[in-house]
């Protein structure tokens, strides 16, 4: 399985429009940071986790041919906002599968009735498949079984993901017991971290590097993170042997 991180940055990405922190202006490409997803690759099977408002310039980036599938998080416009961009798949694939908590997909139905209603439809917009995620109901996508992983982002409800060997969270801040049950075994872990200051609805590193410590995987890469956490490069040499700062268009093998 091939994890293609497509962007790594917070809400607002970096560079944050307008701001004149050193991180902002950094000239390595790792401080550059588009909002937060991952494509996901196997056999002939081709999935995004999140459709945020950079997709359509992250697909012509990572040479992305189809998509057979869109999981969400939650609803939230940096994981959300960019879901018209998917007709060009559409017009070549036909309807496109979303998979998200129903709470999410009344959310995307109101913001994007045109592509949800089925009646008097524009014929310039794409169409979708629904699919609602229930927790403790894991889902089968191109063979493989998803397990939904149920965390809260403050007062938020979120889903992580685990398929196979690998578990895929953002915007957490608090996970209960039962749910952490579901990571045990594996191996390869994306997580959020905000910046070293707490934050109330995300883990700051801290909280990322407890976590971590508690599900013991073989390595761990850190996402969602903001441009006041710091430069790349020396974020990096702080961190344990196991754990890393993802960056966009960084590919791993699993």
């Amino acid at each position: 399985m091939k994890v293609y991180f497509l962007g790594t940055g917070t809400s607002q990405g970096i560079p944050v429009i307008g701001s004149n922190h050193s991180v902002c202006k950094s000239t390595d490409s790792r401080d550059k940071r588009l909002r937060v997803s991952v494509w996901i690759e196997w056999e002939n099977a081709s999935y995004v986790i999140d459709c945020g408002p950079d997709f359509r310039q992250q697909m012509l980036t990572s040479n992305c041919q189809k998509v057979d599938g869109i999981i969400f998080t939650h609803e939230h416009a940096d994981h959300t906002a960019g879901l018209d961009d998917i007709r060009p798949f559409f017009f070549k694939q036909g309807d496109i599968p979303v998979f998200a908590h129903r709470r999410v997909l009344d959310n995307l139905t109101k913001r994007f009735d045109y592509i949800f209603e089925n009646e008097n439809k524009y014929p310039g917009a794409p169409s979708v498949q629904t699919n609602e995620v229930i927790n403790n109901h894991p889902f089968e996508i191109a063979n493989k079984k998803v397990i939904p992983i149920d965390v809260m982002h403050g007062n938020l409800q979120v889903f992580g993901y685990r398929i196979d060997d690998f578990a895929y969270l953002t915007d957490v801040k608090t996970i209960e017991p039962s749910e952490l049950e579901k990571l045990k075994g594996i191996k390869v872990l994306v997580v959020n971290a905000l910046r070293i200051e707490p934050h109330d609805t995300h883990f700051n590193l801290e909280e990322a590097l407890e976590f971590i410590e508690k599900l013991q995987p073989e390595k761990t890469y850190l996402t969602h993170i903001s441009h006041i956490f710091g430069f790349h490069a020396e974020i990096e040499k702080t961190l344990p042997e196991n754990v890393f700062l993802a960056y966009d268009n960084l590919e791993i093998t699993i």
